[in-house]
């Protein structure tokens, strides 16, 4: 690791002070560590170098709205490639909340998240990507002896 030296206004680390706490960070270089991959991720987004990434929609739709279940289904359907597993929890008599893990391009996963999340009826979605490298690597496995190449995915650390 690298020690960098950083001045700050004195209000501004007061309001770094208050996240500190709220958020139960550990110590001030881990909260500044976590503030600056967040910035960086975000400018690399900004500037337009989408790259692989794991995520995970979460939204909370009316189960009585006519053919919603039906057209979200659809939805993931037809983005099949992106979408690794799913979980649905009913929450009472009118909302069930989904989870579906997906995995792809940003742009596309993007994509596929802002229009489920757009359908009438869904009450709630959030997207949380995470970015990731993935290879095909040659690994042995302890319950064998031949090694063989499987698909690893890789946290980026930025």
């Amino acid at each position: 690791m690298q020690r960098i030296t950083i001045t700050v206004e004195d209000e501004f680390m007061e309001e770094i002070d208050r996240l500190i706490r709220e958020k139960n960070y550990q110590s001030r270089s881990e909260a500044i560590r976590d503030m600056a991959r967040m910035g960086a991720r975000q400018l690399a987004e900004e500037a337009g170098a989408p790259g692989e990434c794991i995520g995970a929609l979460v939204y909370v739709y009316e189960y009585g709205i006519r053919d919603l279940s039906r057209r979200l289904a659809t939805t993931f359907h037809e983005h099949h490639d992106l979408s690794l597993t799913s979980v649905r929890l009913h929450l009472d008599h009118d909302n069930c909340m989904e989870v579906a893990v997906l995995r792809g391009n940003e742009v596309d996963v993007q994509h596929l998240a802002d229009h489920v999340i757009a359908e009438k009826g869904v009450r709630y979605g959030r997207l949380v990507r995470i970015p990731v490298s993935t290879e095909t690597e040659l690994h042995k496995h302890t319950h064998g002896q031949k090694p063989h190449r499987h698909l690893h995915t890789h946290v980026l650390k930025i």
